[in-house]
């Protein structure tokens, strides 16, 4: 998902896009993109229950959300669903309000609820039972679009969720967590652009930069190897 709320025309998105949720149920959101990431999570929803890894089936990941069409942009994380595929996630409680503030940051997302059968908690130690509302944001399948060289993956963002995914795979021990998130992520590509400030010395700017280009060149190593300085 992306961190801001510049993607493409909302003229697609239809009218039951953010459907109204039951003020007298719990809410959940599944992040699966920068919402893995602490930070980034917090910046919408400061108030938010902690989030907890977790496995939903019946949707896929990949990166076809794409960018504002005006100037330079990027491509995103999105999710559409699919009864054949399941992607890591994480799951955390939020209030109505934060709700909402969620559904403008993914503008350009619809909000999708999740069956709770479908979400299985990854934690070793026993979890509470989820009840309530879980809600998804996916994309318009009409919409999607893979990286270009004007639309490429961006370093930026894949630090953001990959780092995402190393706080969730150290905070609960859950060994390849991160490793799942890269494999269950579809449509990865060569139009791939660096653009953290200063490079060369790039933990000045990501801390976690050496791991998750270590974790990157492991697993995609005939995409890493293309990546190029913007």
């Amino acid at each position: 998902m992306p961190h801001d709320a510049s993607l493409a025309s909302d003229a697609s998105i239809p009218v039951d896009c953010h459907p109204r949720p039951d003020a007298d149920q719990a809410q959940y959101i599944v992040g699966y993109g920068s919402l893995m990431q602490d930070e980034s999570r917090k910046r919408t929803s400061p108030q938010a229950g902690p989030a907890h890894p977790v496995e939903v089936h019946g949707y896929r990941r990949g990166w076809f959300a794409r960018g504002d069409s005006i100037g330079f942009s990027t491509t995103y994380l999105g999710a559409l669903p699919d009864t054949q595929s399941h992607l890591n996630a994480v799951i955390y409680r939020v209030d109505i309000g934060e709700l909402t503030a969620t559904d403008q940051r993914e503008a350009s997302y619809c909000r999708r609820r999740v069956p709770l059968p479908d979400i299985r908690a990854l934690e070793k130690e026993p979890s509470p039972a989820l009840a309530g509302q879980a809600w998804i944001y996916t994309n318009d399948a009409r919409t999607v679009a893979t990286p270009s060289r004007r639309f490429p993956i961006v370093q930026s963002y894949v630090d953001i969720f990959v780092s995402g995914c190393l706080e969730q795979e150290q905070r609960f021990e859950l060994k390849g967590f991160a490793q799942e998130c890269l494999a269950t992520t579809q449509d990865w590509s060569a139009h791939w652009v660096n653009d953290r400030l200063y490079p060369r010395r790039p933990f000045i700017h990501q801390p976690r930069a050496r791991e998750i280009d270590t974790l990157l060149s492991q697993q995609l190593p005939e995409y890493f190897a293309h990546i190029r300085i913007e």
